[in-house]
């Protein structure tokens, strides 16, 4: 590293720099059929180099990755032909964070146990959350990651960070007298809550059940919608994305400051809050890739856009204080408790191929892999259908669950009761 940085600061075409280094120890267990087969730890390191040349009115950037491995004259070759690809990108200037130091740990449970030992309770707590007969896990992967990033620049920013996060990977598997159906199920979380991982492994045992039991319906639905954690998380993303700096400055979005996401809305009203941590989120994290220190802003309120958010050079393209890139979205909650979502008719969606959402087009919608149709008697699982409407009149009308979730970088409603929906 200390060549690294001479060599580029020597470099006289070489304005500004950046060297980002991430490490990941990894302790990973495989099972196949509940039997232990693999335990693997693993180690890695990847240095990314960021090179900035001022030229004329512009400022050009160029990457390049360094390996244990490199030479000092490869390392000199990399720096040349990273300030010759920079001189051709004619960016509008912008100025790097500087004169900031500083170690940080994200929170987190992980950090109470050794990796061994972690990944083990993880793997117990998954396999005994198989209650269902003639159910099965096939195939459990365990992976428990200890990650350290740097990031130092040429104006004084050197600053570290311990972050942890685990990964289950899982194939529940129903065997039936007819046939045997697999899911694929991925579940990331930061800190260790028991009741939740077995309540997570649980539900996708019984929607295998489920997705072997279901048909396509007989007849046209005409009900409201339930929408899961999952596309949840999609369609807040969708909005808060719009509100990004970088969509702002490439005209790429439908929302400014100020203007109403529910223009008429007679359900909840949307609020979302971005943060760079917030508890159980794999995407948590002190500072961003450019070293920003990172808070939170409050992007909508009410249903109004209130602000924007961003990394820092869209930030100074826009005349906004930088926020830094923040990954974690926090959603209100709402007023409807399980029994209320589940009053009347209704269709709980469990699997989709990927919930859609479209502001320009004013589309929301997607194909459902599996859902729970209640008519009031029974629950039939359901597959083969779509569901297609209006994004804007769907969120005039949306209703969302008092109880919260996290899923990735989502913390928000578990769940939410949609109208003006068509299933067919």
């Amino acid at each position: 590293m200390k060549q690294l940085e001479s060599m580029l600061r020597a470099n006289a075409r070489v304005t500004d720099y950046q060297i980002n280094t991430h490490e990941i120890k990894s302790y990973e267990m495989f099972f196949v059929k509940g039997k232990l087969e693999t335990v693997r730890r693993t180690k890695t390191c990847d240095t990314q180099v960021t090179v900035y040349v001022s030229h004329g009115e512009f400022l050009g950037d160029a990457e390049f990755l360094v390996y244990p491995s490199t030479t000092e004259e490869q390392l000199a070759e990399l720096i040349c032909k990273a300030v010759d690809k920079a001189m051709l990108i004619d960016n509008k200037p912008y100025t790097l964070p500087g004169n900031e130091t500083g170690d940080y740990t994200v929170e987190s449970n992980f950090s109470d146990a050794a990796p061994e030992d972690l990944a083990a309770d993880i793997a117990n707590i998954v396999f005994d959350a198989n209650k269902m007969p003639n159910g099965s896990l096939n195939s459990v992967e365990v992976f428990v990651n200890r990650h350290h990033e740097t990031v130092q620049n040429s104006r004084g920013l050197l600053k570290s960070q311990v972050r942890y996060d685990a990964m289950v990977e899982a194939i529940p598997t129903y065997n039936g007298l007819k046939q045997s159906v697999e899911l694929y199920e991925q579940y990331n979380f930061s800190s260790l809550d028991e009741k939740a991982l077995h309540e997570e492994i649980a539900q996708m045992m019984a929607a295998a059940k489920a997705r072997y039991e279901s048909e396509k319906p007989q007849q046209k639905l005409d009900c409201k919608v339930i929408l899961n954690k999952q596309e949840l998380m999609t369609l807040f993303f969708a909005i808060a994305d719009n509100l990004k700096y970088s969509s702002v400055y490439s005209h790429s979005t439908v929302f400014q400051k100020g203007d109403a996401i529910q223009k008429n809305p007679t359900g909840d009203r949307i609020g979302i809050t971005m943060a760079g941590a917030a508890a159980g989120s794999v995407r948590s994290a002190k500072f961003d890739h450019d070293g920003l220190t990172l808070g939170q802003q409050r992007i909508v309120s009410d249903g109004k856009a209130i602000a924007y958010y961003g990394d820092n050079r869209y930030g100074q393209y826009l005349g906004e204080q930088p926020t830094g890139n923040l990954r974690c979205l926090r959603a209100d909650g709402g007023s409807l408790d399980e029994k209320a979502l589940q009053e009347g008719k209704n269709l709980e969606i469990i699997s989709m191929s990927g919930l859609q959402v479209d502001f320009f087009s004013d589309y929301i919608g997607g194909e459902v892999r599996l859902a729970y149709y209640r008519d009031g008697e029974k629950v039939l699982p359901v597959t083969g259908i779509s569901i297609s409407g209006s994004v804007s009149e769907v969120l005039n009308s949306i209703r969302f669950s008092s109880g919260i979730a996290v899923q990735d970088g989502y913390i928000g409603p578990e769940k939410a009761l949609l109208e003006n929906l068509k299933i067919f």
